[in-house]
């Protein structure tokens, strides 16, 4: 039987998570009719169905679910392989730290400081990256260490929950809900929740308020995109309070959601890491963290 190309196997994990093509091409960044026929050739090569197509939309067979389980840590060794090697190639012994824009930078901004100003961590190197990229950035070894909220993949990785905090439902100015004190998850039914762009079931489901029967709203890719769009009354998003508190202006209102899973920031790592560096950086971000999101 011939065995599988990793080609295929990364499309299958982004057809998979997602459970749709038409996203699953997306965040891939190729055209949809090209990934439908790996999908197929793939399961032939197997000589399984790895998906059940009979439905209104698509769901793995159990084929299907064994796969996703197996190559997942196989692809993220290759990946972490290549990474860790194309490192030790380089001079620089740098701890490389990556969070993406808000809240987080925020933080690693004090953090940061801290250890420069210190001497303790004088070669930090910062990347800023995406939504979502954070936990796979520290498994495939472009960082070794990030700050990132939840939902993400835990594989492989230690961590160490820095804080929690509500989540609040941002609305255009003039909604209807917008007189109301405190709202529940119910209160938004039918309305579009904005999408992250590459977000996948499990990030969509956490940013909705209603992933039982969630409606789709814009793609955004940034919260400041996110917050126009709720501005221009396209959707009302889900949100941290501290980002609500940060982000004040007349044409959205924030209103308590009670019964939605908050938001929760960790500071994440390679699983077995002992390096000195790391163990200071974490020591920084738990200290400055204090179990509270930072203050405007």
């Amino acid at each position: 039987m011939p065995e599988p190309e990793i080609r295929e196997l990364r499309y299958f994990r982004a057809v998979a998570e997602d459970l749709n093509i038409t996203r699953a091409a997306e965040r891939l960044g190729i055209a949809q009719p090209p990934l439908s026929r790996a999908m197929r050739q793939l399961e032939h090569r197997l000589g399984v169905e790895l998906f059940d197509r009979s439905g209104t939309r698509l769901e793995l067979t159990p084929a299907g679910e064994t796969l996703l389980k197996e190559s997942g840590p196989v692809l993220d060794a290759l990946d972490s392989a290549v990474r860790r090697t194309q490192r030790a190639g380089v001079s620089s012994e740098a701890l490389v730290v990556t969070a993406k824009p808000g809240v987080a930078t925020e933080l690693l901004h004090r953090i940061v400081a801290e250890l420069r100003e210190g001497g303790e961590l004088p070669g930090i190197q910062i990347v800023v990256s995406g939504f979502g990229e954070q936990a796979d950035m520290v498994r495939d070894a472009r960082a070794d260490v990030a700050l990132v909220s939840r939902p993400f993949d835990d594989t492989g990785l230690e961590l160490e929950e820095l804080y929690t905090e509500p989540r609040v439902a941002a609305l255009p100015a003039g909604h209807e809900l917008a007189a109301r004190e405190v709202l529940v998850a119910e209160d938004l039914a039918g309305i579009p929740a904005p999408r992250w762009s590459r977000s996948n079931v499990a990030e969509r489901n956490y940013w909705s308020a209603r992933p039982e029967d969630p409606v789709e709203g814009p793609i955004v890719q940034d919260s400041s995109q996110l917050l126009e769009v709720v501005a221009f009354g396209q959707a009302v998003a889900l949100v941290p309070r501290s980002m609500a508190e940060r982000n004040i202006r007349p044409d959205v209102v924030y209103r308590p959601v009670a019964d939605v899973e908050a938001y929760r920031m960790f500071v994440v790592w390679p699983a077995g890491s002992r390096s000195k560096e790391l163990a200071r950086f974490v020591e920084a971000a738990i200290r400055h963290s204090s179990g509270q999101p930072p203050a405007p």
